[in-house]
């Protein structure tokens, strides 16, 4: 396993099981997500609820065990792989993340990648921070240490992510580590405010995964 450092190399990856991931950098830790967070998770969505007015972000332990117990289900069913953001200064729960709509291609026999048993494509979601989180490094590096294993590790030949058409602040995020704008989903998913939601999608593909790279330990150097 390497170290993470200043020139963006990845951070130490432990693996609990097949989806069952833990990865480390210098200010975040990404733990597979637990009912054992539940109690955290609460505490960090409280401190500022107006910054998840695009996000689909639980409040209170009612909504929080929901929202913790759904992304379990999703990992069992091999459909996602849901972390707990934790800031390693202090130990705190400072928010959450996910690999999800994991998509395992059919290739046929004989093909190289038949019988490769790890995602061929992802998306990157259910992504929030809590209000001490923000404009620190613990963005910058998950997404740093995910895209690092999709990339490296899982090899994946595509990583997407979808935000609300109306979210200008998380459209400019993806557009300043490279994220390759591919359009508008109408009416896509039910948003925050429960009105059917328009998405813009972005990805990231194997060749431009290199200057992104470069770009988000630029972004974690300077936090």
């Amino acid at each position: 396993m390497s170290s993470f450092d200043k020139h963006g190399h990845t951070g130490d990856t432990v693996f609990h099981g097949p989806d069952e991931i833990s990865l480390h950098g210098r200010y975040v830790r990404l733990e597979p997500l637990e009912r054992k967070h539940i109690d955290g998770l609460v505490v960090a969505s409280a401190a500022d609820p107006s910054l998840y007015r695009w996000s689909p972000v639980p409040q209170g332990r009612v909504e929080t065990t929901s929202y913790v117990d759904t992304a379990l289900a999703w990992r069992d069913a091999g459909t996602a792989v849901p972390f707990a953001i934790v800031r390693i200064s202090d130990e705190a729960i400072i928010g959450s993340t996910r690999f999800w709509n994991l998509e395992r291609w059919s290739w046929p026999q004989g093909h190289t990648a038949y019988g490769r048993n790890l995602p061929d494509a992802c998306e990157i979601g259910y992504t929030w921070l809590a209000r001490s989180a923000i404009r620190t490094a613990a963005n910058s590096e998950a997404k740093l240490l995910m895209l690092t294993q999709a990339f490296e590790a899982w090899q994946v030949l595509r990583v997407c992510f979808h935000t609300d058409a109306r979210n200008e602040r998380s459209r400019a995020a993806l557009e300043r580590i490279g994220g390759q704008c591919e359009g508008t989903l109408r009416a896509h998913r039910m948003a925050a405010d429960f009105t059917a939601r328009n998405s813009v999608r972005y990805s990231i593909v194997p060749a431009e995964w290199p200057a992104v790279k470069q770009r988000l330990a630029r972004l974690v150097d300077r936090a």
